[in-house]
């Protein structure tokens, strides 16, 4: 799969060698820090990113590259052109440190505002994601072959709901889910959500609460290749690229939107 010259399969090595680095840091012990906004950082983060951001300027050279541990420090590239990067070396940090395996590593090409290449490997539970809008999107699960997949349309039992396992906002939650047709809410960590969606797994994901674009474009990206969409709560399409890259609220679907 190529990207006007951007090769899918060259990001998926990237993320693949970044998995590694962050694995070889879960499998030992590590020290917590905290950023000045005071959410967790860990070696895995920086290690991954310090391997991400180099590798995606060799195989894009001008496009910028805006990665969540160099914009903490305040040097991310400036977004010039219609096309940017956006990195999450390590998203789920928090699921890292409590060592539940749901932290995932997140690449995404933006272009025009929008997610329109994306790799999310999640290497403690052996799973990778990739997509390409207009190419179709896959997974690769450890020990099986890389498989297409499509969100999917909501089953006649209800709608399976996929929730923040560590920012969720249990009241307003409820109150978005009021008289829909709900067969189950499933909580996990990261970008997994957008992916469980993309993959057929899940059908919903309101998200009411703080994210950073790096948080979601590679899950977006996915699942956008997979047939679904990202929304602001207004039915906007979630734009990349915002004063300051904090989302919204928005809401994603597995299909349409």
């Amino acid at each position: 799969m190529d990207f006007d010259g951007l090769s899918l399969d060259a990001v998926v090595r990237i993320v693949r060698a970044a998995g590694d680095v962050v694995m070889t840091v879960y499998r030992d012990d590590f020290a917590v820090r905290r950023k000045d906004d005071a959410s967790p950082v860990t070696a895995a983060d920086e290690q991954a990113e310090s391997l991400i951001v180099p590798a995606l300027r060799a195989l894009a050279p001008g496009v910028p590259v805006v990665a969540e541990e160099m914009a903490a420090r305040g040097q991310a590239d400036a977004l010039t052109g219609s096309r940017f990067w956006l990195v999450d070396p390590l998203d789920g940090t928090r699921e890292f440190i409590s060592r539940n395996g749901e932290f995932t590593v997140n690449v995404a090409l933006v272009d025009q505002g929008r997610p329109v290449l994306g790799v999310v490997g999640a290497p403690a539970l052996g799973r990778l994601f990739a997509g390409v809008v207009g190419q179709g999107a896959w997974v690769e699960d450890e020990g099986h072959p890389r498989r297409a997949i499509h969100g999917r349309a909501p089953p006649p039992e209800g709608l399976t709901v996929v929730a923040s396992r560590s920012h969720g906002n249990a009241p307003a939650l409820q109150r978005f889910l009021a008289g829909r047709n709900v067969a189950r809410t499933i909580n996990a960590g990261s970008s997994l959500k957008l992916c469980l969606l993309a993959a057929g797994e899940a059908d919903l994901y309101p998200r009411f609460g703080r994210t950073m674009e790096w948080d979601i474009a590679a899950g977006h990206a996915v699942l956008a290749a997979a047939g679904g969409s990202v929304q602001t709560l207004d039915g906007a399409p979630l734009a990349y690229g915002k004063p300051g890259l904090e989302n919204p609220h928005f809401v994603a679907v597995g299909q349409g939107g």
